[in-house]
């Protein structure tokens, strides 16, 4: 069994074909999308950040508008890069989003890839200290982001406050009574899974990795969910760990489906740079006949090991057509592989 949400990268453009051509159209259709997945009976709704392009960014209020609008589905991100963020302020957006939700975000986050522009997070007003990196700083924010999230006084109180306050240190408000444990790490490499499991975050693993050793990108994906499993047991956190992979797969059952996708089924990986120094393995994209499809997944070693998938989509295709292909999945390709 596995849950199975869909992840949005949120694009728009003023294109003929697309159905989503403005910052607007795009944030009402994924409202509408994780209203129309929840009653679908798909398990979560997630959302990419980035910045300085016309796809989605800033999540909470999206985030805060879909959990008020259901009441089922888990709301979350993949990835926030940390690198643009101010953790405390995040803390208290994260809080308010999780309380209107009732306790469904799952955030995750990371310290972030190669974003539009040269070093955006300059731009967010944020430099890395001497001798950082800017990963060295995301990943500092991110433990700042955790540590807050516990709830925990920090803050000495105004004696002349202009309300009355609670009895000792302050803490960050509104807190949300364990969004702590459902925080996700998005992890290029097995070096930071190892670290995502040291520090209690659930693992994200995308389409993509650091090509670590040149084995097929579904092996070297499940030998780093082994490695995180391995690493998260042996820091003796007493929850259970949680692992999602992402995938672009399309079941072709109707012609318009072969129209859209009849081509894009990859018969490899791919391999390319998204650092100049760094190589990485890309997963290649499910596309065929639900039968096909079948065998195919049933030989991804990392889907096997991860309790969550995660099915990118093309959201410019309209609210109506991602449902379509999110229930092919569901009808034809969940029950035969266990996922349901």
């Amino acid at each position: 069994m596995k849950k199975i949400g869909f992840l949005s990268f949120g694009h728009w453009a003023n294109h003929p074909s697309y159905k989503a051509r403005t910052a607007s159209d795009t944030l009402l259709q994924s409202i509408d999308l994780a209203v129309a997945a929840e009653e679908i009976g798909l398990d979560g709704a997630y959302f990419r950040v980035h910045h300085f392009a016309q796809q989605l960014a800033s999540p909470f209020p999206l985030l805060s508008a879909i959990g008020a609008k259901t009441s089922k589905i888990e709301i979350g991100t993949g990835v926030i890069d940390m690198r643009y963020e101010n953790p405390l302020y995040m803390v208290e957006d994260a809080g308010a989003a999780d309380l209107i939700s009732e306790g469904r975000l799952q955030l995750g986050i990371s310290r972030g890839s190669p974003e539009q522009v040269i070093d955006g997070w300059r731009a967010f007003g944020y430099e890395p200290l001497e001798g950082e990196t800017d990963a060295d700083m995301g990943r500092k924010k991110a433990l700042e982001f955790l540590e807050r999230l516990n709830g925990e006084g920090f803050a000495e109180p105004n004696p002349y406050p202009m309300f009355p306050n609670p009895p000792g240190l302050l803490r960050l408000e509104p807190h949300s009574e364990g969004l702590r444990d459902r925080i996700w790490w998005g992890a290029a490499s097995n070096a930071t899974a190892v670290w995502a499991a040291e520090n209690g975050m659930h693992l994200q693993s995308s389409t993509l990795k650091f090509d670590e050793n040149g084995k097929p990108f579904h092996i070297q994906q499940a030998e780093q969910i082994r490695l995180y499993k391995e690493t998260w047991k042996k820091a003796g956190h007493e929850r259970e760990p949680r692992v999602s992979v992402s995938r672009s797969i399309f079941a072709l059952v109707n012609d318009q489906d072969k129209i859209y996708f009849g081509n894009q089924g990859k018969a490899a990986d791919s391999f390319g740079y998204i650092e100049s120094d760094k190589r990485a393995i890309f997963g290649k994209s499910y596309a065929a006949e639900p039968e096909k499809l079948i065998a195919e997944l049933a030989q991804d070693e990392a889907i096997q090991e991860a309790d969550t998938l995660l099915l990118t989509i093309p959201n410019t295709l309209g609210v109506e057509y991602n449902v379509h292909i999110l229930s092919s999945i569901l009808k034809y390709i969940a029950p035969e592989l266990g996922w349901r």
